[in-house]
Formats: structure tokens, C-alpha cells, sequence
């Protein structure tokens, strides 16, 4: 039989770990322990000789006291360290949780980014928090949003729908980069009973020419079941790893596809897919077995 020194002694051994494990998950893993996830891989139609380092961030959501414009200012130096030929922004640069104790302005995310450096480029897309955070291109349905107002303000290139070829070594490939496909929130006044998105996957890949490679930028990880084998690699964000993961399963995924598309390297008909586990968080504050990363994918 438990004695009644040896049950407090159990209750309150429990509730010093409960405290500890949410001070790890909501101060120490979110905030302390950003690190680089490294992929190498030659993915399916791709040069010959080409050595490409991409470097990609995602899901910065930026708020205080969490994603401070200090934060993600030193995280560009982060980025710009790698020594990328490219770097590329996955989308949601404003805050997706209401728990902060200050906004970032867009002007001041947008600032503390536009250190970025790459010989090739800096390019960027929109995620789902840069349009419903946007008031007025929710009530216009229709951008710019402010998020791609302040982008290109400091020289970002957003690219919502675009294609750009560039070469490095005298080969070429192409980046692409998807309009938001949840763009729009539901709006019963308006009759729109779901999320509505403006990507247009084939009208984007059509703009493309000739034969060379594909890196296609999509800041949801769904779309990657109709994208053609033609596309080299798709880059994605959104889903934070489930900001909650264990023995690689992750509980919430805000994905229609569940864990098949939560995190990481997915190869499917010989097609690549990697999808960040980002740098914020959407929610709730909490972090736990997906910490913030910044990639770098060495392409060849």
C-alpha cells in the first residue's frame, strides 16, 4: 500500500515534471533551440554538375515576445551563414496566435529579413496567415496583401503564381512559387462556405520553358498530390511539424493528409517533397519534438 508521505511525494513529483515539460515546450525549445535540418539529395531531372545550395525559411509568425524583429534579424544572419546560392521564404510572416504580449508590425518583419543575402536571390511566397490577418484583401478578396506590400518594399520578390529561371555555373533552373492555396477565410455573406485559394499549379508550371529543372515553392504541403513528376522538388511550411511530435507521429496536423504530410523528406513516384517544420508557432506557444529549423538542402 502507497502511505501517505509516499502519494505526495507521487503528486507532487508529477506536478514539478508537468511544470517542467511546459516551461521546455513553451520557453526553451520554441525560443532557445533553433537549429539547421540538412538534406542532401539529387532529385529527379537534375543537371549533371550542378551543386546548388538552397536555403529555406518558413512559418516565421512574427509577435512578442516569441518572434521578435531581434529574432528574426539574427536569424538572417543565421540564413546568410550557410553560404546559400539561394534562399526562399515558405509564407506566414504575421503572427498566428493571439497569446503574445506585442504585435510586429509587417514593416518591421519585413525589415529584419531584408538582410538576406544570396548570390542567386532572394524569393519569397505567401502563407494562409499573410491573407487572414489582412483585413482589407479579406473584405477586396483580392491582394496585394501588406505582407507582399512590405516584402517588396525591402526588394523581395513575391512570387504568387511566377515563375523565375536562374543559372549558376551556366545551367539553369527554375523556381516557382504558388499563390496561397487558403487564401481566403469562409464568408457566409459571400456564399463561400470553405477556404479559397488563388494557386493555379498549372498555369504556373505552363509559364516555365524548356527543359530544365523545377524547385516549385508551396506554402501548403497538400498540393504536392498533383504536382507532375516534371517538378524537381517541392518546398513547403505550414503544418510546424504538428508543433507537437513524438516517435515521429504527430497528433495535429493541419493537413487534409495527416501525418503523410507533416514533416520532413516524403518521396512519392519518385517525386520530393520537403515540407519545414518552420521557425513559430500558430495557436498556442508550444513547442515540443519539432524544434525551430532553419533548411539547407544541398541540391546535386
Amino acid at each position: 500500500m502507497i502511505t501517505r508521505r509516499g502519494f505526495l511525494r507521487l503528486v507532487g513529483g508529477s506536478a514539478f515534471a508537468m511544470v517542467s515539460l511546459g516551461a521546455y515546450a513553451v520557453g526553451i525549445e520554441p525560443m532557445l533551440l533553433t537549429h539547421v535540418k540538412r538534406y542532401t539529395l539529387t532529385p529527379p531531372h537534375w543537371p549533371a554538375g550542378l551543386k546548388l545550395r538552397v536555403v529555406a525559411l518558413a512559418d516565421i509568425h512574427a509577435c512578442r515576445p516569441w518572434m521578435t524583429p531581434e529574432r528574426i534579424a539574427s536569424l538572417a544572419e543565421e540564413a546568410n551563414a550557410l553560404q546559400p546560392d539561394v534562399i526562399v521564404l515558405l509564407g506566414d510572416y504575421t503572427a498566428g496566435t493571439k497569446l503574445v504580449t506585442g504585435w510586429v508590425r509587417v514593416a518591421e518583419w519585413a525589415d529584419a529579413l531584408s538582410g538576406l543575402k544570396a548570390p542567386l536571390g532572394v524569393f519569397s511566397i505567401l502563407g494562409n496567415h499573410d491573407w487572414w490577418t489582412d483585413s482589407l484583401a479579406q473584405r477586396a478578396e483580392a491582394g496585394p496583401t501588406a505582407s507582399r506590400k512590405a516584402l517588396e518594399d525591402v526588394g523581395i520578390p513575391v512570387m504568387e503564381n511566377d515563375v523565375v529561371r536562374l543559372e549558376k555555373d551556366g545551367r539553369g533552373f527554375w523556381i516557382a512559387g504558388l499563390a496561397d492555396q487558403l487564401a481566403l477565410l469562409p464568408n457566409k455573406a459571400k456564399g463561400r462556405d470553405s477556404f479559397q485559394g488563388f494557386d493555379d499549379l498549372d498555369g504556373t508550371l505552363a509559364k516555365v520553358q524548356g527543359s530544365d529543372p523545377i524547385i516549385l515553392l508551396a506554402h501548403e504541403p497538400d498540393i504536392f498530390t498533383k504536382v507532375p513528376w516534371r517538378v524537381s522538388l517541392t518546398l513547403s511550411g505550414h503544418t510546424h511539424g504538428g508543433q507537437v511530435r513524438m516517435f515521429g507521429y504527430s497528433p495535429v496536423v493541419p493537413s487534409a493528409y495527416g501525418n503523410r504530410f507533416a514533416y520532413g523528406h516524403v518521396v512519392e513516384s519518385d517525386r520530393n517533397l520537403i515540407v519545414s517544420g518552420g521557425l513559430g508557432f500558430s495557436i498556442l506557444p508550444v513547442r515540443f519534438g519539432v524544434r525551430p529549423e532553419i533548411l539547407q538542402i544541398d541540391l546535386g
